[in-house]
Protein backbone atom coordinates (compact mmCIF):
# COMPACT_ATOMS: atom_id res chain seq x y z
CA UNK A 1 0.00 0.00 0.00
CA UNK A 2 1.33 3.68 -0.59
CA UNK A 3 0.69 4.50 3.10
CA UNK A 4 2.86 2.34 4.28
CA UNK A 5 5.65 3.00 1.34
CA UNK A 6 5.59 6.64 2.04
CA UNK A 7 5.16 7.00 5.80
CA UNK A 8 7.46 9.94 6.99
CA UNK A 9 9.63 9.90 9.30
CA UNK A 10 11.31 13.23 9.33
CA UNK A 11 14.26 13.44 10.43
CA UNK A 12 15.52 16.98 11.14
CA UNK A 13 19.77 17.86 11.18
CA UNK A 14 20.96 21.00 12.55
CA UNK A 15 22.41 23.09 9.49
CA UNK A 16 23.34 26.61 10.01
CA UNK A 17 20.53 29.18 10.30
CA UNK A 18 18.59 29.70 7.35
CA UNK A 19 19.64 26.90 5.41
CA UNK A 20 17.51 23.69 4.56
CA UNK A 21 16.85 20.83 7.47
CA UNK A 22 17.64 17.61 5.47
CA UNK A 23 15.50 15.09 5.53
CA UNK A 24 15.30 11.31 5.32
CA UNK A 25 11.93 9.53 4.36
CA UNK A 26 12.13 6.24 6.32
CA UNK A 27 10.58 2.95 4.63
CA UNK A 28 10.95 4.86 1.10
CA UNK A 29 13.62 6.71 -0.70
CA UNK A 30 13.26 8.74 -4.32
CA UNK A 31 15.77 5.87 -5.32
CA UNK A 32 12.82 3.11 -4.90
CA UNK A 33 11.31 3.18 -8.03
CA UNK A 34 10.89 -0.22 -8.15
CA UNK A 35 8.17 0.13 -5.08
CA UNK A 36 6.10 2.15 -7.15
CA UNK A 37 4.61 -0.93 -9.23
CA UNK A 38 2.33 -1.77 -5.96
CA UNK A 39 0.94 1.47 -6.06
CA UNK A 40 -3.01 1.51 -5.82
CA UNK A 41 -4.25 2.15 -9.83
CA UNK A 42 -6.77 4.35 -8.20
CA UNK A 43 -4.66 6.33 -6.84
CA UNK A 44 -3.61 8.06 -10.22
CA UNK A 45 -7.07 8.88 -10.88
CA UNK A 46 -8.66 12.13 -9.88
CA UNK A 47 -11.91 11.99 -8.15
CA UNK A 48 -14.43 12.55 -10.92
CA UNK A 49 -16.99 15.41 -9.06
CA UNK A 50 -13.66 17.80 -8.50
CA UNK A 51 -12.94 17.28 -11.98
CA UNK A 52 -16.53 18.61 -12.70
CA UNK A 53 -16.58 21.08 -9.95
CA UNK A 54 -13.78 22.68 -11.47
CA UNK A 55 -14.74 22.89 -15.11
CA UNK A 56 -17.91 24.32 -13.58
CA UNK A 57 -15.56 27.00 -11.69
CA UNK A 58 -14.25 28.79 -14.68
CA UNK A 59 -12.32 31.52 -12.73
CA UNK A 60 -10.21 32.12 -9.61
CA UNK A 61 -7.43 34.02 -8.18
CA UNK A 62 -3.49 33.24 -9.16
CA UNK A 63 -1.29 35.03 -6.13
CA UNK A 64 2.42 35.45 -6.03
CA UNK A 65 3.33 36.51 -3.08
CA UNK A 66 7.16 36.01 -0.92
CA UNK A 67 9.79 37.92 0.25
CA UNK A 68 10.43 39.47 -3.05
CA UNK A 69 7.27 41.35 -2.75
CA UNK A 70 10.30 44.02 -0.53
CA UNK A 71 12.47 44.09 -3.83
CA UNK A 72 9.36 44.91 -5.95
CA UNK A 73 10.65 43.84 -9.09
CA UNK A 74 8.75 40.47 -9.20
CA UNK A 75 8.95 36.98 -8.36
CA UNK A 76 12.42 36.11 -10.59
CA UNK A 77 14.39 39.03 -8.89
CA UNK A 78 16.94 36.82 -7.36
CA UNK A 79 17.77 35.31 -10.90
CA UNK A 80 17.55 38.55 -12.96
CA UNK A 81 19.73 41.12 -10.85
CA UNK A 82 22.26 37.85 -9.82
CA UNK A 83 21.42 37.89 -6.25
CA UNK A 84 23.43 35.14 -3.97
CA UNK A 85 21.58 33.72 -1.32
CA UNK A 86 24.03 35.32 1.16
CA UNK A 87 22.23 38.78 0.35
CA UNK A 88 18.75 37.18 -0.19
CA UNK A 89 18.38 36.12 2.95
CA UNK A 90 18.96 39.04 4.26
CA UNK A 91 15.16 39.48 3.25
CA UNK A 92 13.21 37.48 5.43
CA UNK A 93 13.78 39.43 8.58
CA UNK A 94 12.67 42.33 6.90
CA UNK A 95 9.43 40.71 6.05
CA UNK A 96 6.46 41.67 8.34
CA UNK A 97 2.92 41.59 6.29
CA UNK A 98 1.36 43.04 9.35
CA UNK A 99 -2.05 43.51 7.05
CA UNK A 100 -2.46 40.65 5.45
CA UNK A 101 -6.12 39.47 6.56
CA UNK A 102 -7.32 36.37 5.26
CA UNK A 103 -10.71 37.37 6.05
CA UNK A 104 -10.46 39.92 3.42
CA UNK A 105 -8.85 37.94 0.90
CA UNK A 106 -11.41 35.63 0.85
CA UNK A 107 -14.65 37.97 0.86
CA UNK A 108 -13.33 39.64 -2.04
CA UNK A 109 -12.42 36.88 -3.96
CA UNK A 110 -16.16 35.51 -3.51
CA UNK A 111 -17.56 39.08 -4.14
CA UNK A 112 -15.76 38.93 -7.65
CA UNK A 113 -17.19 36.04 -8.75
CA UNK A 114 -13.85 33.84 -8.24
CA UNK A 115 -14.42 30.29 -7.23
CA UNK A 116 -10.94 29.17 -5.80
CA UNK A 117 -7.45 30.33 -4.86
CA UNK A 118 -4.06 29.29 -5.99
CA UNK A 119 -1.58 31.04 -3.74
CA UNK A 120 2.63 30.39 -4.13
CA UNK A 121 3.38 28.14 -0.97
CA UNK A 122 6.80 28.15 -2.01
CA UNK A 123 8.70 29.66 -5.55
CA UNK A 124 11.61 29.50 -6.96
CA UNK A 125 13.44 31.23 -4.82
CA UNK A 126 13.23 28.34 -2.61
CA UNK A 127 11.70 30.58 0.75
CA UNK A 128 8.42 28.77 2.31
CA UNK A 129 4.98 30.61 3.03
CA UNK A 130 4.10 27.81 5.33
CA UNK A 131 5.30 26.25 8.36
CA UNK A 132 7.63 23.93 7.07
CA UNK A 133 9.02 21.39 9.37
CA UNK A 134 11.76 20.79 6.95
CA UNK A 135 13.55 24.01 6.48
CA UNK A 136 13.61 27.13 8.88
CA UNK A 137 13.67 29.33 5.80
CA UNK A 138 10.21 29.67 6.02
CA UNK A 139 8.07 32.58 7.02
CA UNK A 140 6.93 31.34 10.83
CA UNK A 141 10.49 30.92 11.98
CA UNK A 142 12.86 33.41 9.34
CA UNK A 143 10.25 36.23 9.87
CA UNK A 144 9.26 38.93 12.52
CA UNK A 145 5.45 38.31 11.12
CA UNK A 146 5.38 33.81 12.33
CA UNK A 147 2.65 33.34 11.20
CA UNK A 148 1.43 31.10 9.08
CA UNK A 149 -0.83 33.00 5.93
CA UNK A 150 -1.56 29.66 4.48
CA UNK A 151 -2.85 27.86 7.43
CA UNK A 152 -5.01 31.41 8.14
CA UNK A 153 -6.55 31.33 4.31
CA UNK A 154 -7.21 27.79 4.34
CA UNK A 155 -9.00 27.88 7.09
CA UNK A 156 -11.15 31.22 5.71
CA UNK A 157 -11.52 29.66 2.32
CA UNK A 158 -13.37 26.53 4.30
CA UNK A 159 -15.52 28.72 6.01
CA UNK A 160 -15.86 31.05 3.33
CA UNK A 161 -16.81 27.85 0.98
CA UNK A 162 -13.73 28.92 -1.19
CA UNK A 163 -11.25 26.00 -2.58
CA UNK A 164 -7.52 26.58 -1.81
CA UNK A 165 -5.12 25.17 -4.18
CA UNK A 166 -1.54 25.36 -3.52
CA UNK A 167 1.20 26.78 -5.85
CA UNK A 168 5.00 24.89 -5.43
CA UNK A 169 7.99 25.46 -7.23
CA UNK A 170 9.66 22.28 -7.79
CA UNK A 171 12.66 24.58 -8.91
CA UNK A 172 14.87 25.86 -5.82
CA UNK A 173 17.30 28.35 -6.28
CA UNK A 174 18.50 28.05 -2.18
CA UNK A 175 18.34 24.44 -1.24
CA UNK A 176 22.23 22.87 -1.75
CA UNK A 177 21.07 19.62 -2.77
CA UNK A 178 19.12 20.76 -6.14
CA UNK A 179 22.36 19.60 -8.22
CA UNK A 180 23.28 19.02 -10.93
CA UNK A 181 21.96 22.48 -11.35
CA UNK A 182 19.42 23.68 -14.10
CA UNK A 183 18.78 26.40 -16.92
CA UNK A 184 18.03 28.99 -14.07
CA UNK A 185 19.80 30.23 -10.66
CA UNK A 186 23.09 29.97 -11.44
CA UNK A 187 24.23 32.81 -9.63
CA UNK A 188 22.91 32.29 -6.01
CA UNK A 189 26.41 31.24 -4.64
CA UNK A 190 25.65 27.53 -4.31
CA UNK A 191 28.33 24.99 -3.73
CA UNK A 192 29.28 22.94 -7.20
CA UNK A 193 27.81 19.41 -5.51
CA UNK A 194 24.55 18.43 -4.09
CA UNK A 195 22.08 15.01 -3.81
CA UNK A 196 19.47 15.12 -6.16
CA UNK A 197 17.61 11.94 -4.43
CA UNK A 198 18.30 13.78 -1.15
CA UNK A 199 16.17 17.24 -2.81
CA UNK A 200 13.36 15.18 -4.07
CA UNK A 201 12.87 13.41 -0.80
CA UNK A 202 12.62 17.30 0.76
CA UNK A 203 10.04 18.51 -1.74
CA UNK A 204 8.06 15.72 -1.82
CA UNK A 205 7.98 15.63 2.11
CA UNK A 206 7.03 19.00 1.65
CA UNK A 207 4.49 18.47 -0.83
CA UNK A 208 2.99 16.04 1.87
CA UNK A 209 2.78 18.65 4.39
CA UNK A 210 0.85 20.79 2.12
CA UNK A 211 -1.86 18.04 2.08
CA UNK A 212 -1.47 16.97 5.27
CA UNK A 213 -1.85 20.20 7.69
CA UNK A 214 -4.33 22.16 5.80
CA UNK A 215 -7.17 20.86 5.57
CA UNK A 216 -9.02 19.46 2.55
CA UNK A 217 -7.72 21.86 -0.70
CA UNK A 218 -8.34 22.08 -4.06
CA UNK A 219 -5.73 20.17 -5.37
CA UNK A 220 -1.54 21.18 -6.03
CA UNK A 221 -0.05 23.46 -9.18
CA UNK A 222 3.24 22.99 -9.81
CA UNK A 223 5.90 24.66 -11.81
CA UNK A 224 9.52 24.90 -12.47
CA UNK A 225 9.84 21.37 -14.36
CA UNK A 226 10.89 22.65 -17.30
CA UNK A 227 14.69 24.07 -15.47
CA UNK A 228 15.59 20.49 -15.56
CA UNK A 229 13.32 18.41 -18.39
CA UNK A 230 15.07 15.52 -18.41
CA UNK A 231 15.40 14.87 -14.76
CA UNK A 232 13.69 12.42 -12.71
CA UNK A 233 11.38 14.39 -10.30
CA UNK A 234 9.51 11.69 -8.78
CA UNK A 235 6.08 11.83 -10.22
CA UNK A 236 5.86 8.41 -10.37
CA UNK A 237 5.18 8.92 -6.35
CA UNK A 238 4.45 12.06 -5.67
CA UNK A 239 1.13 12.26 -7.52
CA UNK A 240 -0.36 9.03 -6.44
CA UNK A 241 0.64 10.16 -3.25
CA UNK A 242 -1.10 13.24 -3.41
CA UNK A 243 -4.40 11.58 -4.59
CA UNK A 244 -4.42 9.17 -1.69
CA UNK A 245 -3.86 12.15 1.35
CA UNK A 246 -6.24 14.13 -0.72
CA UNK A 247 -8.64 12.31 -2.64
CA UNK A 248 -10.71 15.15 -3.58
CA UNK A 249 -7.63 17.27 -4.79
CA UNK A 250 -6.55 17.84 -8.99
CA UNK A 251 -3.06 17.68 -9.55
CA UNK A 252 -1.63 20.45 -12.71
CA UNK A 253 1.87 21.42 -14.00
CA UNK A 254 3.11 24.31 -15.79
CA UNK A 255 5.83 22.36 -17.96
CA UNK A 256 4.47 23.66 -20.99
CA UNK A 257 4.51 20.55 -22.80
CA UNK A 258 1.72 17.53 -22.92
CA UNK A 259 0.23 16.38 -19.50
CA UNK A 260 1.95 13.48 -17.54
CA UNK A 261 0.04 11.12 -16.59
CA UNK A 262 -1.12 11.60 -13.05
CA UNK A 263 -2.21 15.35 -14.34
CA UNK A 264 -5.52 16.34 -14.02
CA UNK A 265 -5.63 19.23 -15.93
CA UNK A 266 -3.90 21.04 -18.59
CA UNK A 267 -2.44 24.38 -18.06
CA UNK A 268 -1.53 27.62 -20.62
CA UNK A 269 0.54 30.47 -19.11
CA UNK A 270 -0.32 33.96 -21.14
CA UNK A 271 -1.99 31.78 -23.69
CA UNK A 272 -5.48 30.81 -24.23
CA UNK A 273 -5.75 27.32 -25.24
CA UNK A 274 -4.32 25.74 -28.42
CA UNK A 275 -2.48 29.04 -28.79
CA UNK A 276 1.55 30.06 -28.51
CA UNK A 277 1.46 33.86 -28.57
CA UNK A 278 3.96 33.67 -25.12
CA UNK A 279 6.67 31.64 -27.29
CA UNK A 280 6.77 28.48 -24.80
CA UNK A 281 3.17 26.60 -24.19
CA UNK A 282 2.51 23.54 -26.41
CA UNK A 283 -0.53 24.13 -28.83
CA UNK A 284 -1.35 20.31 -28.25
CA UNK A 285 -4.58 20.40 -26.40
CA UNK A 286 -5.57 16.81 -24.57
CA UNK A 287 -8.49 15.74 -22.82
CA UNK A 288 -8.32 17.44 -19.58
CA UNK A 289 -9.81 20.37 -18.08
CA UNK A 290 -8.13 23.69 -19.27
CA UNK A 291 -7.06 26.49 -17.20
CA UNK A 292 -5.26 30.01 -18.54
CA UNK A 293 -3.30 31.63 -16.12
CA UNK A 294 -3.02 35.86 -16.69
CA UNK A 295 -1.75 38.75 -15.53
CA UNK A 296 -3.41 41.64 -14.76
CA UNK A 297 -0.64 44.07 -15.95
CA UNK A 298 2.58 42.46 -17.05
CA UNK A 299 4.10 40.78 -13.64
CA UNK A 300 3.27 37.80 -11.74
CA UNK A 301 4.65 39.28 -8.24
CA UNK A 302 4.68 42.81 -7.29
CA UNK A 303 6.31 44.73 -9.62
CA UNK A 304 6.69 48.42 -8.02
CA UNK A 305 7.67 49.76 -11.59
CA UNK A 306 4.80 47.94 -13.80
CA UNK A 307 1.44 50.32 -14.35
CA UNK A 308 0.46 48.46 -17.22
CA UNK A 309 -2.68 47.37 -15.64
CA UNK A 310 -5.23 45.74 -18.14
CA UNK A 311 -8.25 47.46 -18.46
CA UNK A 312 -11.68 45.60 -17.08
CA UNK A 313 -13.53 45.56 -20.58
CA UNK A 314 -10.08 43.46 -21.46
CA UNK A 315 -10.01 41.02 -18.46
CA UNK A 316 -13.72 40.44 -19.08
CA UNK A 317 -13.19 39.34 -22.44
CA UNK A 318 -10.04 37.19 -21.82
CA UNK A 319 -12.47 35.38 -19.06
CA UNK A 320 -14.99 35.20 -21.80
CA UNK A 321 -12.63 33.76 -24.65
CA UNK A 322 -11.15 31.20 -21.70
CA UNK A 323 -14.94 30.33 -21.20
CA UNK A 324 -15.51 29.45 -24.71
CA UNK A 325 -11.99 27.75 -25.46
CA UNK A 326 -13.88 25.05 -22.50
CA UNK A 327 -11.06 26.70 -20.26
CA UNK A 328 -11.04 28.26 -17.01
CA UNK A 329 -9.13 32.02 -15.87
CA UNK A 330 -6.74 31.80 -13.23
CA UNK A 331 -6.18 36.16 -12.86
CA UNK A 332 -2.99 36.98 -11.01
CA UNK A 333 -2.27 39.31 -8.28
CA UNK A 334 0.92 40.21 -6.65
CA UNK A 335 0.73 40.92 -3.18
CA UNK A 336 1.98 43.80 -1.85
CA UNK A 337 4.96 43.47 0.58
CA UNK A 338 2.76 44.79 3.42
CA UNK A 339 0.07 41.23 2.90
CA UNK A 340 -2.72 43.66 1.11
CA UNK A 341 -3.90 43.36 -2.30
CA UNK A 342 -2.87 46.20 -5.30
CA UNK A 343 -5.92 48.61 -4.96
CA UNK A 344 -5.72 49.10 -9.04
CA UNK A 345 -6.34 44.68 -9.05
CA UNK A 346 -8.90 44.66 -5.98
CA UNK A 347 -10.97 46.96 -8.60
CA UNK A 348 -10.68 44.80 -11.36
CA UNK A 349 -11.15 41.63 -9.52
CA UNK A 350 -14.73 43.29 -8.32
CA UNK A 351 -15.62 45.18 -11.74
CA UNK A 352 -15.52 41.40 -12.88
CA UNK A 353 -17.82 40.13 -10.26
CA UNK A 354 -20.06 42.58 -10.76
CA UNK A 355 -19.94 41.78 -14.18
CA UNK A 356 -20.63 38.22 -13.49
CA UNK A 357 -23.23 38.61 -11.24
CA UNK A 358 -25.50 39.48 -14.64
CA UNK A 359 -23.52 37.82 -16.93
CA UNK A 360 -22.51 34.70 -14.57
CA UNK A 361 -25.01 32.08 -16.25
CA UNK A 362 -23.25 32.25 -19.80
CA UNK A 363 -20.26 30.89 -18.07
CA UNK A 364 -20.38 29.06 -14.90
CA UNK A 365 -21.16 25.54 -15.09
CA UNK A 366 -20.98 25.57 -19.21
CA UNK A 367 -18.52 24.31 -21.89
CA UNK A 368 -16.84 25.58 -25.08
CA UNK A 369 -18.64 26.00 -27.63
CA UNK A 370 -20.11 24.21 -30.06
CA UNK A 371 -19.25 26.94 -32.75
CA UNK A 372 -14.97 27.37 -32.77
CA UNK A 373 -14.17 30.79 -31.59
CA UNK A 374 -13.72 33.26 -34.27
CA UNK A 375 -12.35 36.69 -34.49
CA UNK A 376 -16.30 37.57 -34.31
CA UNK A 377 -16.23 36.28 -30.69
CA UNK A 378 -16.81 32.67 -29.01
CA UNK A 379 -19.71 30.53 -27.67
CA UNK A 380 -20.84 28.43 -24.58
CA UNK A 381 -22.96 26.09 -24.14
CA UNK A 382 -25.53 24.10 -20.93
CA UNK A 383 -27.77 22.01 -21.98
CA UNK A 384 -30.41 23.16 -25.22
CA UNK A 385 -28.66 26.70 -24.71
CA UNK A 386 -26.04 28.22 -26.57
CA UNK A 387 -24.61 31.34 -26.01
CA UNK A 388 -23.16 33.85 -28.35
CA UNK A 389 -20.62 35.98 -27.08
CA UNK A 390 -20.43 38.59 -29.92
CA UNK A 391 -17.27 40.47 -29.10
CA UNK A 392 -16.57 41.69 -32.35
CA UNK A 393 -19.45 43.04 -34.05
CA UNK A 394 -20.49 42.82 -37.43
CA UNK A 395 -20.15 45.36 -40.00
CA UNK A 396 -23.84 44.90 -41.41
CA UNK A 397 -25.35 43.54 -38.41
CA UNK A 398 -26.02 40.00 -39.37
CA UNK A 399 -24.01 37.35 -37.59
CA UNK A 400 -23.15 34.19 -39.81
CA UNK A 401 -22.50 31.13 -38.17
CA UNK A 402 -21.94 27.42 -39.66
CA UNK A 403 -24.59 24.98 -40.20
CA UNK A 404 -26.57 23.40 -36.80
CA UNK A 405 -26.94 19.64 -36.60
CA UNK A 406 -30.12 20.47 -34.59
CA UNK A 407 -33.22 22.75 -34.73
CA UNK A 408 -33.27 26.22 -32.85
CA UNK A 409 -36.60 26.83 -31.40
CA UNK A 410 -35.59 30.53 -30.97
CA UNK A 411 -33.21 33.48 -30.94
CA UNK A 412 -32.85 35.93 -28.08
CA UNK A 413 -30.96 38.90 -26.66
CA UNK A 414 -29.36 37.52 -23.37
CA UNK A 415 -30.08 40.73 -21.70
CA UNK A 416 -33.81 41.50 -21.64
CA UNK A 417 -34.79 38.37 -23.45
CA UNK A 418 -35.96 40.31 -26.73
CA UNK A 419 -36.22 37.88 -29.30
CA UNK A 420 -34.29 38.39 -32.89
CA UNK A 421 -34.65 37.06 -36.42
CA UNK A 422 -32.65 33.96 -37.35
CA UNK A 423 -32.32 31.82 -40.25
CA UNK A 424 -31.59 28.28 -40.65
CA UNK A 425 -30.34 26.30 -43.64
CA UNK A 426 -28.06 23.25 -44.27
CA UNK A 427 -25.56 25.80 -45.22
CA UNK A 428 -25.25 27.85 -41.67
CA UNK A 429 -27.27 30.03 -38.97
CA UNK A 430 -27.85 33.85 -39.43
CA UNK A 431 -28.68 35.87 -36.61
CA UNK A 432 -30.06 39.55 -37.41
CA UNK A 433 -28.19 41.36 -33.94
CA UNK A 434 -29.98 44.47 -32.86
CA UNK A 435 -28.05 47.11 -32.71
CA UNK A 436 -30.00 48.15 -29.11
CA UNK A 437 -27.80 44.97 -27.51
CA UNK A 438 -24.66 46.34 -29.00
CA UNK A 439 -22.09 45.94 -26.08
CA UNK A 440 -18.86 47.28 -26.18
CA UNK A 441 -17.57 44.23 -23.63
CA UNK A 442 -19.46 41.40 -24.70
CA UNK A 443 -23.23 41.25 -26.94
CA UNK A 444 -24.66 37.74 -25.66
CA UNK A 445 -27.28 36.15 -27.33
CA UNK A 446 -28.98 33.12 -26.69
CA UNK A 447 -29.65 30.30 -29.09
CA UNK A 448 -32.37 27.23 -28.00
CA UNK A 449 -32.22 24.28 -29.55
CA UNK A 450 -34.32 21.42 -29.96
CA UNK A 451 -31.90 19.09 -27.86
CA UNK A 452 -28.49 19.89 -26.45
CA UNK A 453 -25.25 19.44 -28.46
Amino acid sequence: MLFNLLSLALVLAGPPAGHCHKVAIEAYSCKDTDQVKDIEPDYWKADPQSVEWFRNARFGMFVHWGVYSLIGHGEWVMNNERIPISEYEKLPPQFNPTKFNAHDWVKMVKDSGMKYITITSKHHDGFCMFDSKLTSYNIVKATPFKRDPLKELASECHRQGIKLFFYYSQLDWHNPDYYPRGGTGKTAGRPDAGDWEKYKDYYIGQVRELCTNYGEIGGVWFDGWWDKPTADWGHDVLYPMIHQLQPKALIGNNHHVTPFKGEDFQMFEQDLPGQNTAGFNTTHQSDLPFETCRTINNSWGLNTADHNHKPIPELIRYLVQAAGRDANLLLNTGPQQTGEILPDHRERYLAIGQWLLTHGKTIYGTRGGPIKPSPWGVTTSHGKQIYVHVLEWPTDGILKLPPFPVKIHRASAFVGGASIPFEQTTSGVKLTLPTASKDPVDAIFVVETEKGF
